[in-house]
């Protein structure tokens, strides 16, 4: 009985010494510090990864909307009448640029110009005249655009931070603010009710309106519907950005008034003299009319004074 105790202690003492003499417990010990190791890094790599994930998409879908904006093709003369905010035909402007070419042609051969000169005027007022007035009112409703885009900003930036959906905000812009960018929001606003994706909404939009701040605003949407984000911060941003830009060109209007003021005294002083001679002297200016040499003489002159307004006008446009 005294042996079959003293068996029993000495197991146990060997099943329970044994691992610490021979070292598996300490062996053990550093594969569990080791595998601990491991999952403790493993959740402190996961923070980066997730933080390098979301950036690699804000890379993809940059690349994307180049890539879309790379891919556009001419503009065609639709696209011109939206841009400058005409709702017309083309066949009604083609008509509008007919008669405008055949009025000029008209004015020039009364006024004593020979008939290549009077069609050559037909030419520039059917081809040039129009599509340069296309320009200038595209021009213009763009600044009218971007006045009004820093407010509608505001307004989506006060509804985000209110709760409101973006849905609901652009509804409200499409609205309550003033032309143009009332009736760019109510396109925007009527694509999304049939089904259309915003990101794409807002890429026709860029194409009637090609602004950069647009492009940025489209940009930001696109980004937060895909890797999220604070939407409101970042139109915050932006329309900080809009507003220091406005202020920026009227500084810059500002400082080029007088040297404005000075190319347009110089480029209508010499109209202004041949005008008055004219009215005053009709005899002295009126070989100037009747003579070839005459006639070539006030080409060349309109040439050079036409060379030195656009020198003019280059050297006081400033980029920004």
């Amino acid at each position: 009985m005294m042996f079959l105790a003293a068996l029993s202690v000495g197991g146990i003492s060997y099943v329970i010494i044994m691992p610490f003499l021979s070292g598996e417990r300490k062996t053990s010990k550093r594969i569990a510090n080791v595998k601990s190791g491991q999952s403790r890094a493993a959740r402190r790599s996961a923070v980066p990864e997730s933080t390098s994930m979301r950036k690699q998409q804000v890379q993809d879908t940059l690349k994307q909307l180049e890539a879309s904006q790379k891919s556009k093709k001419k503009v065609t003369l639709n696209m011109r009448l939206l841009r400058a905010g005409l709702n017309v035909p083309k066949r009604s402007f083609y008509i509008a640029s007919a008669l405008s070419g055949i009025l000029i042609g008209v004015v020039v051969f009364v006024t004593g110009s020979s008939p290549i000169v009077a069609g050559l005027a037909v030419v520039a007022g059917s081809l040039g005249f129009p599509r340069w007035l296309l320009a200038f009112l595209a021009k213009r409703r763009q600044k009218q655009f971007l006045i009004e885009f820093a407010n509608a900003l505001d307004v989506i930036v006060r509804g985000v931070k209110s709760g409101l959906p973006l849905n609901d905000c652009l509804r409200i812009i499409s609205e309550e603010t003033a032309e143009p960018v009332k009736g760019e929001f109510v396109d925007v606003v009527e694509q999304q009710r049939v089904g259309v994706p915003l990101a794409k909404a807002f890429e026709r939009m860029f194409e009637r309106m090609p602004l950069q701040e647009l492009n940025f605003f489209a940009i930001v949407i696109a980004i937060q519907q895909q890797t999220g984000g604070n939407l409101a911060e970042a139109l915050e941003n932006l329309s900080n950005v809009l507003r220091d830009r406005m202020r920026l060109t009227a500084k810059v209007q500002a400082f080029s008034a007088e040297a404005k003021a000075s190319a347009a005294i110089i480029g209508s002083l010499p109209p202004l003299v041949m005008v008055a001679l004219t009215i005053m002297t009709p005899k002295y200016t009126s070989l100037l009319w009747t003579e070839q040499l005459g006639k070539m003489m006030l080409m060349g002159s309109g040439i050079w004074m036409l060379i030195g307004i656009l020198v003019m006008k280059k050297m006081i446009d400033f980029d920004y």
